[in-house]
């Protein structure tokens, strides 16, 4: 069932703001406590929150989904634009490995379409995107899911992709210094993207301009170890030169 402008509009407060009463939602809305509570009536059937003493909340589900879509959107047209210049990079490949960022998932959309590859991913959202298409193969590598992302971790994880070997890997990264260190900040994510880069001819580490400059948790790794960073022309071109002048080879995709 959809939801009315109203009902969506509620939806979004709850969720940008966590608990909402009744009375904030009616001062928020410009409406009554008693329209406010039948709205909500219908989401909680819906399951698209949880009625709590006077307001409302969103569940797990609903939570982990919004936070999910909301690193989805983030920076969307630089990393479409990063997609697109990791296309020619793959000229000559037939299996590509790609994890579970949110980047690398644009790749992944930009795969559609195309003949004779196989695709090894962690990433649930990456699989599905690509589930239909009846001239890729999709390998997932199996493991656990994590808590916090919808994609695979852990030793069974790892050890299956120890065994596999791809044409090119495209790996996200939480930050980057300007040394050209790469970061991850969830530090159990690490030992599965050093699997994947060790098990690719090719590595490329694909991030938009947000990520460079900053440091994160745990480093696994260096650009000028690796075969180049794939950003968008959001990033400081001094920054970059910077990057190169540490033996970094840098990508530039153009935002349209």
């Amino acid at each position: 069932m959809s939801l009315t402008a109203r009902q969506a509009h509620i939806r979004e407060l709850i969720a940008r703001h966590g608990e909402q009463s009744v009375g904030e939602l009616a001062a928020a809305l410009g409406v009554s406590g008693m329209t406010i509570r039948r709205d909500l009536q219908v989401l909680a059937e819906q399951g698209r929150v949880i009625r709590t003493h006077g307001g409302a909340t969103l569940g797990e589900r609903v939570s982990f989904e919004f936070a999910f879509l909301k690193r989805v959107n983030e920076n969307q047209a630089a990393k479409q634009a990063i997609a697109k210049a990791a296309l020619p990079l793959l000229d000559g490949c037939h299996t590509i490995m790609l994890d579970g960022s949110t980047t690398t998932l644009e790749i992944a959309r930009r795969l559609r379409g195309m003949s004779g590859l196989t695709v090894v991913t962690t990433s649930l959202p990456a699989a599905a995107e690509l589930q239909y298409e009846q001239q890729i193969e999709v390998l997932l590598p199996g493991g656990y899911l994590r808590p916090a992302s919808p994609d695979l971790t852990g030793p069974l994880t790892e050890s299956n992709l120890e065994s596999l070997r791809a044409d090119v890997a495209f790996l996200g990264a939480d930050a980057i210094d300007v040394h050209g260190n790469v970061f991850s900040q969830p530090p159990d994510n690490t030992p599965m993207l050093l699997r994947m880069a060790a098990s690719a001819e090719r590595v490329y580490i694909a991030a938009d301009h947000s990520k460079l400059g900053k440091t994160a948790l745990r480093r696994f790794g260096r650009l000028a170890q690796w075969d180049g960073l794939v950003t968008d022309d959001g990033a400081d071109k001094e920054f970059l030169e910077a990057l190169e002048q540490a033996g970094a080879r840098v990508i530039v995709g153009h935002v349209e």
